[in-house]
């Protein structure tokens, strides 16, 4: 039996690369009139964002950052083959802190999946948000995602099934007073036991008005928020327009958008 591949479960149970850079290109292009060339993926992990954004074309550039090792030496292994030789060349990683000055500059930094959530403190993500404004390129946009409802203010799981598997998504508590909230991701191979907490995460629960108001205190000049249309199932469809006012829902996902 193959090893457990626990980064190939990750990316196809929640990545959509392809869709991210389309996403990310085409915002930049809303709000700034042209195309953006260079982008900074945050938190990047395996990286698969950066080399989506290589294959847009000659032009575009991406460099990722991230402090951990082993996710960064999957992407080099499985990821960064896959790319032409010219696309490998426009895609560097960085192994920092991404809180660390000089960064590489950029036209779009995002921070996925969440991560910026590890920023627990206000002052933590507010030097957060400095430091990228400090490194976008003139006009650049940082985008960062974010999550909430009803359901995540208590315990409770979702499963999903998955071609030749079984995804698991824990939130295993959450506390009201700090907004602090435990998640774990399990996954179950079909005919296999279930793989319990393979990825596991320990973030507050930042509100979209918190997201903005800091973006604004750290130079950002406007925000914008961008949410997620419905199925008539009530699911969500995976298409984000700007908006100003949400719905009330159980869960939700959005992106919260600030201009250089």
């Amino acid at each position: 039996m193959a090893p457990f591949d626990k980064y190939s479960y990750y990316r196809r149970s929640v990545q959509a690369p392809d869709t991210d850079v389309e996403f990310l290109r085409d915002t930049y292009k809303e709000i700034r009139g042209v195309l953006p060339t260079t982008l900074r993926e945050d938190f990047c992990g395996t990286f698969s964002i950066c080399c989506e954004w290589a294959k847009l074309g000659p032009r575009y550039r991406a460099h990722g950052i991230d402090l951990d090792y082993e996710p960064i030496q999957y992407g080099m292994t499985h990821y960064l083959p896959q790319l032409s030789t010219s696309q490998k060349e426009r895609v560097q990683i960085h192994q920092e802190n991404v809180l660390n000055p000089g960064l590489p500059r950029a036209d779009v930094i995002a921070a996925m999946n969440f991560s910026h959530f590890i920023f627990k403190e206000r002052a933590m993500m507010k030097s957060y948000f400095h430091n990228c404004y400090a490194t976008l390129n003139p006009g650049g946009i940082l985008v960062c995602d974010a999550f909430g409802g009803s359901r995540c203010g208590e315990a409770n799981e979702e499963e999903t099934k998955h071609r030749g598997f079984t995804y698991y998504w824990d939130q295993e508590s959450f506390d009201p007073v700090s907004n602090y909230a435990t998640f774990h991701i399990h996954f179950k191979p079909d005919g296999q036991k279930k793989i319990e907490k393979v990825f596991t995460y320990d973030w507050r629960m930042w509100t979209l008005p918190e997201l903005r108001e800091m973006m604004m205190e750290t130079g950002f000049r406007k925000t914008h928020v961008y949410w997620e249309g419905t199925t008539k199932s009530g699911a969500g469809d995976g298409v984000f327009r700007p908006t100003e006012k949400g719905e009330e829902c159980e869960a939700w996902i959005a992106y919260v958008v600030g201009e250089k």
